[in-house]
């Protein structure tokens, strides 16, 4: 479990296939700390560590990616030089900061637009169809990892939904969001409470 507050952007330093695909990234962690097995959340893609090293400040991890996970998430993450919001599974007692996370993405969104607005990131994805009834106004989404607060909803006459968030200076400047781009394809996961009450609602209607 996760809360979406990213930690650090560490950086994808090697790809290599092994039935599945290996991919080490470099972050400044201490690796005595990082324990085989742990899950991190890798721009938004809970993800098993199988072996790391390096020092503190200066620590790698890697972690096998399967074929489905690759599929079904942003090309662009598992590529290497790629930058990636990462962060540790929560700990009892952690403090939950931005909301609960799964680690397990539902769908790509893509970026309609992003735009200044004052100091901040005026910022528009697109969400297909079947995310659309998850998405409302004040609610949680988690995008690339990082979550954020639903600003507007604006549903298209295909039944897919673009939904706006602000982005401030500091999210911009810690995560990989400041860097996004018309076009570029995002890992999205829906808020789980959103989840239960649709299965709830739609239970209500069968009864």
């Amino acid at each position: 479990m996760f809360t979406g507050i990213v930690t650090e952007v560490g950086r994808i330093t090697g790809i290599a296939l092994q039935g599945d695909t290996r991919v080490t990234v470099a972050c400044a962690m201490d690796p005595a700390k990082i324990m085989i097995g742990a899950s991190i959340a890798c721009s938004g893609v809970c993800l098993t560590v199988v072996d790391r090293g390096g020092e503190a400040g200066k620590a790698w991890f890697a972690v096998d990616v399967s074929g489905e996970t690759r599929a079904h998430t942003a090309p662009a993450l598992w590529q290497e030089d790629a930058p990636v919001n990462l962060e540790p599974a929560l700990r009892l007692g952690d403090e939950l900061g931005g909301h609960i996370v799964t680690g397990h993405v539902d769908a790509m969104g893509e970026v309609v637009s992003m735009e200044r607005e004052g100091g901040s990131w005026r910022l528009v994805i697109a969400a297909p169809p079947a995310l659309a009834p998850f998405i409302a106004p004040k609610g949680s989404i988690t995008l690339d990892g990082v979550s954020l607060t639903v600003n507007a909803v604006d549903d298209q006459a295909d039944g897919s939904v673009h939904f706006g968030l602000n982005i401030i200076p500091h999210t911009a400047a810690v995560t990989t969001l400041g860097t996004l781009a018309s076009g570029t394809k995002v890992n999205l996961e829906i808020d789980v409470l959103a989840r239960y009450l649709k299965r709830m609602q739609g239970l209500s209607a069968q009864g």
